[in-house]
C-alpha cells in the first residue's frame, strides 16, 4: 500500500527554476488554446482510440515541447499527442495539453492543461491550468497554490458528508467494481460529474472532497500527484496502491480517502 505520509520533493532537487518555467509553459499554451474554446467552427478529429483531438491539443503540445527542448535540451518529454522523447532521462516532462477534450469541444470549461515534471521516474512538480477561467494551480508535493494563494484540501468527516466528483458515469462499471462504486456513490452527500483534471483542482482547493477516475493514462495522473499531496490530500490508485505509475486514481483528504478505498474494494 502507498503511504499517505510519503510526500515532498526528491532530495537535493531545487525546483525553483522549474516552477517558474512550468508557469510560463502553462500561460503560453493557454494563450494558444483560449481562442479555440467555444468556437462553433472548431474541427474535431478522432484518434485511433476514438477519443477527440483538435488543433488546440496538438498546437499546445507542440509549443510546450519546443520550449522544453530549447530550455532543457537534456530533459525527456512524454506527451499525449506526440509520444515520447528521451523518456529515460533523469528529468522528464509529461504533458496533456487539454485534459478533458470532450468538455472542451462542447463548450464546457471543466478541462485544463496538465504539466508534470518527473525526477527519476516520479512526479515532483505539477500544474493544472484552466486558461478560460484564469486558474493556475501549482503543486510540489509539499505545498500547492492557486494563482499564488496557498490552498488545502478541506476536512470531511465521512462519505455521508462528502461532495464526490468523477468524470464519466459509465466507466466505473467498465473498469472497476461497478456495484461497489454505485453503493459508495449512494452514500455520498453530493455526487457530480465535474470531472477530468478540473475535479482534482476542486479537491485541492477545498471546494470538493473527493475525485475518482477508474481508468487513466500516465499523462492524466502525473501532474495530479504533487498537486494533491501539496494540498495535504491523499492520492492513490483505485485500490489504495501507489498513484504513479497507475491506471486509475482516487484523491481526497487523508481520512476520507481511506474510507473511500474501503468502500470501493469491499
Amino acid at each position: 500500500m502507498y503511504s499517505v505520509g510519503s510526500v515532498g520533493n526528491s532530495p537535493g532537487v531545487d525546483l525553483t527554476p522549474y516552477r517558474t518555467f512550468m508557469t510560463d509553459l502553462a500561460r503560453e499554451s493557454g494563450e494558444l488554446i483560449r481562442p479555440f474554446f467555444g468556437q462553433p467552427g472548431l474541427v474535431v478529429e478522432s484518434k485511433a482510440d476514438q477519443s477527440p483531438v483538435t488543433a488546440a491539443d496538438r498546437g499546445a503540445e507542440e509549443l510546450m515541447r519546443d520550449r522544453i527542448a530549447q530550455r532543457f535540451p537534456g530533459h525527456g518529454i512524454i506527451g499525449e499527442e506526440f509520444g515520447s522523447a528521451h523518456a529515460d532521462a533523469e528529468f522528464v516532462w509529461m504533458l496533456d495539453p487539454i485534459d478533458g477534450t470532450k468538455a472542451f469541444i462542447t463548450g464546457v470549461p471543466l478541462w485544463g492543461t496538465l504539466i508534470a515534471l518527473l525526477h527519476c521516474g516520479q512526479p515532483v512538480l505539477g500544474c493544472i491550468h484552466q486558461p478560460v477561467l484564469g486558474q493556475l494551480m501549482l503543486g510540489d508535493g509539499a505545498a500547492t497554490t492557486l494563482n499564488g494563494r496557498p490552498v488545502r484540501c478541506r476536512a470531511c468527516a465521512g462519505v455521508e458528508d462528502a461532495t464526490v466528483l468523477y468524470s464519466d458515469p459509465l466507466t466505473p462499471a467498465r473498469h472497476q467494481d461497478g456495484s461497489a462504486f454505485d453503493a459508495f456513490a449512494r452514500r455520498a452527500k453530493l455526487v457530480r460529474t465535474w470531472g477530468d483534471c478540473y475535479g482534482y483542482l476542486l479537491v485541492a482547493a477545498g471546494w470538493a472532497d473527493a475525485m475518482l477516475d477508474p481508468i487513466m493514462n500516465p499523462w492524466d495522473i502525473a501532474a495530479l500527484v504533487p498537486v494533491i499531496r501539496g494540498a495535504g490530500g491523499a492520492i492513490t490508485d483505485w485500490h489504495g496502491s501507489a498513484p504513479f505509475p497507475a491506471s486509475s486514481t482516487v484523491a481526497a483528504g487523508p481520512g476520507l480517502h481511506a474510507q473511500i478505498i474501503a468502500a470501493l474494494n469491499p
